[in-house]
C-alpha cells in the first residue's frame, strides 16, 4: 500500500505530538512512587481490567518471563493481586488491589488536571477541534474485529488497543 506525502507528514507530526505529550504529562508520575514500568503494567491492569500474564506481557511488548519478575515485586507491594479462574483451573488472572487502584486512579487524575490547565489556554473553537480530533483518534486505534482467541475471553478493549497501537503509555 501506497502512503502519500500528507498522510506521511500527518503521522509524523501525530507521532511527535504524542510522544511530547506523554513525556510532558510523565513529569506528574513521579508522585506515584512507581517506576515507569510499573506504572504502565498497573495502569493496563487497573484501567484495562483483569488480564493474564501473557496478556499484560503482550500489551507491554515484554517477554512473559520479564512480565512474571515484575508482578511478583508488585504483587509484594500490595498492587495486584492473582485469582484463579472460576471455570479453567490453569488462568490466572491478574487484578489492582485497592491500593494499586488507588495509587493509578491519583496518578491519572494529577495527569488529566495537568492537561486541562493547559487546555484552559485554548479558544473555544481551538477545544472542539481537539474534541474531533480525540473522537477521530480514538475510532482510529479501535482495535480490528478479530476471530476467535486462544486465551479466555481475551483482553478487555483497552487492553487490545495497546496492543494493536504501536508504542506505549503509562498511567493510564
Amino acid at each position: 500500500m501506497q502512503v502519500s506525502d500528507v498522510n506521511r507528514s500527518l503521522a509524523d507530526r501525530l507521532h511527535s505530538a504524542a510522544i511530547h505529550l506523554l513525556r510532558r504529562l510523565r513529569r506528574h508520575d513521579e508522585a506515584m512512587g512507581l517506576s515507569p514500568a510499573r506504572a504502565s503494567a498497573l495502569s493496563v491492569v487497573v484501567f484495562g481490567g483483569p488480564v493474564t500474564i501473557g496478556q499484560l506481557a503482550r500489551a507491554e511488548q515484554v517477554s512473559a518471563p520479564t512480565m512474571t519478575r515484575l508482578i511478583v515485586g508488585m504483587e509484594r507491594d500490595g498492587l495486584v493481586r492473582r485469582d484463579a479462574d472460576a471455570r479453567d483451573g490453569r488462568v490466572v488472572w491478574l487484578k489492582p488491589t485497592a491500593r494499586g487502584a488507588r495509587i493509578l486512579q491519583a496518578g491519572r487524575r494529577r495527569r488529566v488536571a495537568a492537561l486541562a490547565g493547559a487546555l484552559d489556554a485554548l479558544s473555544a473553537e481551538e477545544r472542539r477541534t481537539l474534541t474531533a480530533a480525540a473522537d477521530i483518534l480514538e475510532r482510529l486505534l479501535r482495535p480490528p474485529i478479530q476471530s476467535s482467541r486462544a486465551e479466555p475471553a481475551g483482553p478487555p478493549a483497552s487492553v487490545s488497543r495497546r496492543l494493536a497501537a504501536p508504542g506505549r503509555s503509562s498511567g493510564g
